[in-house]
Formats: structure tokens, C-alpha cells, sequence
């Protein structure tokens, strides 16, 4: 359950950052940051490097979206939802992907016109205002440590199902200190094995699939598996807890906006990565509604699970035996252990390159040791975070807390998108009504799913977003000047 695919490593070199579109055919339409301060990477004298080769396809966009969002997405949030829909789970996870697809379409245009990285925080600052895209990047900041809170969380909580006689505590502080000790050693997890991982995934998904279906036509025969009861129930509907449980259930789309960061690197990029997101998206949202609605007609009655945070290990045993239930919660440990590595080293970099442009103290976040490269104290802060975060909050609570910094900044991205592609492009309005009425739909979603979070959630991202006005008030005395710049490359 990889949560820390929000923004892939890039590889391009700070200077890559604020470079244009490579020349030729491709380069109409995109335009160049026209506020140098909200990009990272730029200071005067900077050579730009070469173009990036533009060599991938619509195919390989979309391949790479899905393996950052991972086919096994919807397990985690199964039980939880369930629980908060009254039922209605899968109708969560199609709510969610009808606010992702458009969201997506903003993205892609954004994407598009802005071939940078940064993602929300660039698109948010070139759109709208500088001062705007300073407080997305500051949501997005909150994310980064949730991240690793969240994925803690799990590896405890799947671990606890294995072995029961160990307490959840020493699970969440045994796995903080083994993620922590790896990225003080300077570790990081390598691509093959997170190709492997998503091969067996997806082995471990299919095989659940199979045995669902098997265990359906056994049990209850062609009407236990074809039902519209896991859409809509009468019985237990209310709309307020749909809202409430589709806000949670659209954890499972995020990472669809990593594919945003690999625009300069597209062919046709104005045309494949707006059209890549949205498949991303809408491949993502099918695969989920399939698991989890085989997973609500084999356990329909949402009460009896054992556990809400783990329910869908129950769902696999039900189906499978024991040997299902143990492959898939090894799965989620491995999956959310080296999800937990990168977002524990995503997170410390950051906070190193907030330290070293000097919007936090340099003395103690720009520090770097000298044997391993790693920020220490930054990853042993984080780290500790994890772990306070992990023993104090529930995984429903992280999760809101999570998507509040998310879905600000979707709504941001929205209202950059209709900024840009309707009221500034200089091309004639006439037949480009899905520029101004896709990303409104995307805002209005995503805002009804904002506004349907937990009150927990928005009193504690509400906190979190007024320090961020107030600091920075200050920095820019009374926002008379550029805010600082968010060095978001270096979470990757």
C-alpha cells in the first residue's frame, strides 16, 4: 500500500526545474514560469542543461501511474470505509474517482502548460498566485509527514493480526526504529524490488479475485455475485456518512499526480498527460470498485468485522484460508514497510531543503552527516513523528488528516487549470467549454468531499494551514513581498 508516491525522485539536477519545453512542435502551448521564486532550483547564472528526450508514450504513463498507486490500493481504507458508509463502500470509491478524473484533467493541463516539478505547489503559485501556491506547498509539506505516520500505522496493525501476542506499541516503535536505522545508513529501496513487489501484488489481488467469485457461486450462486446492494442499500443509505466515507475512500487515487512530473520527458505532452492521468484515474477506480465489492458480498454485514482497519485480511481468509490471509498481510507489511522507508527519507529531504533555503533554522534542519549523507536529525525527527503519530492516532484519523492537505491542493490545481486554459489562453473560447466546466466540476467534488471530512481532520489541518498564513505573514512582511520558495524536489 505504497503512500509515498506522490512525487517520484526526479532526476533532472536543480536546474532542470525551470527549464521550458523542449523546442519544436511540442513546445506550443507550454509556457514559461513567469514567477521564478515559487520554482525551485533557479538562481541567477544557472546554465540550462540539454533537453529531456521526449520518448514515452501514452502507454508508458499510464503503466507508470499505476504502478506508483499499486493494485492493492482499496485494502487498507476497506474496513474503515465500510464501516463509515454504512455499507456503501464500493458507491465511495466511485464518488472518489469521478472528483480524481476530472482533478486529473486539471492536472494533465497544468502538466501540460508548466513542465516542472513541484506538481500542486508550481501549479498553484503559476496559476493563481505565488503566495496561494506557497500554502499548497505547505499542505503538501503536512502530507509528507503523515505519510510515514500512516504507513507505521499499518505495518503495526498487520503485524499485530499475524502475531497477536505481541503488542501493537512494540510493533509501530520496532518498525520506526528499522525504517529509521536503514535511512541513517543511507539505504534506499531499489526499483527492481519495487517491481517485484507489484508483480506479486498483483498475484496476491488476482488469486483474491479468483477465490472470491469461487467462494460467491458456492455459497450464494449467480445472485450472491451480482448485487447492487455494495452501490445501494435502503436499508442503511444516509448521505451524510456516503460523504463522510467517500472523503476517505478517495486515499486509494492518491499518487495519480506523479504522472504529471515526467511531462518533459512525453511525447505530445499537451495531448498524453492529461489523457494519462485520467486513464490512471479510471483504471485505478475499476480495479478498486472490483476488489472491494467482491470483499462486501463476501463479508456483507459491515459489524461483524473483527477489526475495521484490517477487515479485509478477514475477507481473504474467508475466501481463502489461512495461507490467503498470511499472503496478503505480508504483502501489506512489505508494501508499507518500504513505503514508510521512502516517505521517512522523502520527508527528512525535504526538511533538509527547507533548512538549506533557510525557511526553517539551517543550523539544525540543513545539517548533514558526513559518513552517511543522510540528515540525521531530520530523519530521526521524523521518525519519532512517525511513531508518536502511529500510537496516537487511528488509521481513519491519519488518513483525513492526510487527504485534507490533498484535497486543498486539488481544488487549488482545479481553479489553476480554469485560470490558465480558459480566462488567460489568448485561443478562442469557443468549443473549449471542457476548460472552464471539467475543472469547475473537479472543484466542486473535491470541495464536498473537503468540507464531508472528519471534524478532527479539519480542526487539526485547520491549525496546520493557519500557522502556515501566519509564518508566512512574517517571512514576507504582511505579503509584500515573494514568500519563500518549497524546495519539493527533494522529497522524491
Amino acid at each position: 500500500m505504497n503512500l509515498n508516491n506522490r512525487r517520484p525522485e526526479d532526476r533532472r539536477g536543480p536546474e532542470a526545474a525551470v527549464e521550458p519545453a523542449a523546442s519544436g512542435s511540442d513546445q506550443a502551448g507550454t509556457r514559461q514560469p513567469k514567477n521564478t521564486q515559487a520554482l525551485a532550483g533557479q538562481g541567477a547564472g544557472c546554465t540550462a542543461p540539454a533537453p529531456l528526450k521526449r520518448v514515452l508514450s501514452l502507454g508508458d504513463l499510464t503503466f507508470y501511474g499505476i504502478v506508483l498507486i499499486q493494485p492493492i490500493a482499496p485494502v487498507g481504507i476497506f474496513g474503515v470505509a465500510a464501516v463509515i458508509s454504512r455499507g456503501h463502500v464500493s458507491a465511495t470509491i466511485v464518488l472518489a474517482m469521478a472528483a480524481m478524473l476530472l482533478t486529473a484533467y486539471s492536472y494533465g493541463r497544468m502538466a501540460a502548460l508548466y513542465p516542472v516539478a513541484g506538481s500542486a505547489y508550481t501549479y498553484v503559485g503559476q496559476g493563481l498566485n505565488a503566495h496561494l501556491g506557497f500554502l499548497a506547498g505547505w499542505v503538501m509539506l503536512l502530507d509528507y509527514l503523515i505519510i510515514p505516520v500512516l504507513n507505521v500505522l499499518y505495518v503495526g496493525l498487520t503485524l499485530q493480526r499475524l502475531l497477536p501476542h505481541v503488542p501493537f506499541p512494540a510493533w509501530v516503535l520496532m518498525a520506526v526504529a528499522a525504517i529509521t536505522l536503514l535511512n541513517l545508513l543511507g539505504i534506499r529501496v531499489a526499483a527492481v524490488a519495487n517491481q517485484a513487489l507489484l508483480a506479486l501484488m498483483t498475484v496476491v489481488i488476482a488469486a483474491f479475485a479468483v477465490q472470491s467469485v469461487r467462494f460467491l457461486l458456492e455459497e450464494q450462486g449467480w445472485s450472491g455475485l451480482f448485487s447492487l446492494q455494495p452501490f445501494y442499500d435502503p436499508a442503511t443509505f444516509n448521505f451524510a456518512s456516503l460523504a463522510t466515507g467517500t472523503s476517505l475512500a478517495a486515499l486509494t487515487y492518491i499518487g495519480f499526480d506523479g504522472v504529471t512530473t515526467l511531462a518533459e520527458e512525453t511525447l505530445q505532452p499537451k495531448r498524453t498527460v492529461p489523457l494519462a492521468t485520467v486513464l490512471v484515474c479510471l483504471i485505478t477506480g475499476l480495479l478498486s470498485t472490483l476488489e472491494v465489492y467482491l470483499a462486501q458480498r463476501v463479508w456483507p454485514d459491515y459489524h461483524t468485522f473483527p477489526s475495521a482497519e484490517t477487515a479485509f485480511l478477514d475477507v481473504c481468509g474467508r475466501v481463502g484460508g489461512d495461507w490467503l490471509f498470511r499472503a496478503m498481510a505480508a504483502i501489506l507489511v512489505v508494501a508499507c514497510f518500504g513505503s514508510g522507508l521512502a516517505g521517512q527519507a522523502g520527508a527528512s529531504r525535504l526538511l533538509y531543503a527547507l533548512g538549506r533555503d533557510r525557511v526553517l533554522p539551517p543550523r539544525i534542519f540543513a545539517y548533514v552527516s558526513r559518513r552517511s549523507g543522510a540528515p540525521v536529525v531530520n530523519t530521526v525527527l521524523v521518525g519519532a513523528l512517525a511513531a508518536g503519530g502511529a500510537l496516537a492516532l487511528s488509521y481513519e484519523k491519519a488518513a483525513s488528516l492526510l487527504n485534507f492537505g490533498a484535497f486543498l491542493a486539488f481544488m487549488g490545481v482545479n481553479l489553476a487549470a480554469i485560470r490558465e486554459s480558459w480566462f488567460r489562453s489568448g485561443e478562442n473560447r469557443s468549443g473549449r467549454w471542457r476548460d472552464l466546466v471539467l475543472p469547475g466540476l473537479g472543484f466542486l467534488f473535491c470541495l464536498g468531499i473537503w468540507i464531508s471530512l472528519p471534524l478532527p481532520a479539519r480542526i487539526a489541518g485547520g491549525v496546520w494551514l493557519t500557522a502556515g498564513v501566519a509564518f508566512q505573514a512574517v517571512q514576507t512582511r504582511g505579503f509584500r513581498s515573494p514568500p519563500p520558495k518549497l524546495d519539493l524536489r527533494d522529497a522524491g
